[in-house]
């Protein structure tokens, strides 16, 4: 699939997909004061996130 220009694979795709997944995780976990689970499902959506943009 070609989006602005850059060509990106269905993996890349994916791992964009579960970055986002996570990211509602952190909204939802923060909105309840769980820190903790917030602070790690940040760090996993950037890991997601991060693997996508060098996966392309």
């Amino acid at each position: 699939m070609t989006f602005a220009g850059q060509h990106l694979s269905t993996v890349a795709i994916l791992l964009f997909a579960v970055g986002l997944f996570f990211l509602t995780g952190v909204y939802v976990f923060a909105k309840q004061g769980i820190k903790v689970l917030a602070f790690f499902a940040l760090m996993a959506a950037l890991l997601a996130i991060t693997g996508g943009v060098l996966r392309r």
